[in-house]
């Protein structure tokens, strides 16, 4: 059991912070190209 706590902690947390950056990341590029669009 101790064993699978280690494998959450070592991989689930990095996944988090992934998703988490992800989704900052994606609402700047929407603003992005948006901001591009109206350029046209």
């Amino acid at each position: 059991m101790e064993q699978w706590f280690s494998l959450i902690q070592d991989i689930g947390f990095p996944i988090f912070v992934s998703f988490y950056l992800m989704h900052r990341v994606e609402g700047k590029l929407e603003e992005i190209k948006l901001a591009l669009l109206s350029l046209k």
